[in-house]
């Protein structure tokens, strides 16, 4: 799989009586088979505040990969990809479960990503042989 892009989004109300602004919208493009998809996940915006709870990060932007800071909410999509693979058949994913969220966040391998997001500043993609490389297997 041949990963083009990630990044997040804060909402903005188009209208005033919905909620938008209440979430956030992180995308991941990659391509499969041939194929280009993206996986649209949308999430309430108060996890980045937890973003110290969810992962080893502290506070946004997590990292800097070359001149590009990345935020909590460029990596969501991606880290929902790498841990439940099957989404790469799905185009939307909505998480409203502090829970659920959470879940997505553990044993996954953070200290591999910033080369994830360098690959795509300089390189403009990034081939990801396995997920599994960045899921932290038991011992």
């Amino acid at each position: 799989m041949l990963i083009k892009q990630c990044k997040g989004y804060e909402l903005e109300k188009e209208k005033s009586n919905t909620s938008e602004d209440f979430f956030n919208r992180s995308e991941v493009t990659f391509e499969e088979d041939g194929q280009e998809k993206t996986l649209h996940v949308l999430y309430v915006r108060y996890f980045d505040e937890l973003v110290h709870e969810f992962t080893s990060f502290e506070a946004n932007p997590i990292f800097k990969a070359g001149t590009r800071e990345v935020e909590f909410k460029d990596i969501v999509a991606l880290i929902c990809l790498l841990k439940n693979p099957g989404f790469r058949h799905r185009k939307r994913v909505y998480i409203n479960s502090k829970f659920d969220f959470a879940s997505y966040f553990q044993d996954v391998d953070y200290a591999k990503l910033p080369a994830i997001f360098e690959d795509l500043e300089t390189k403009k993609s990034f081939n990801l042989r396995s997920p599994l490389e960045y899921i932290v297997q038991p011992q």
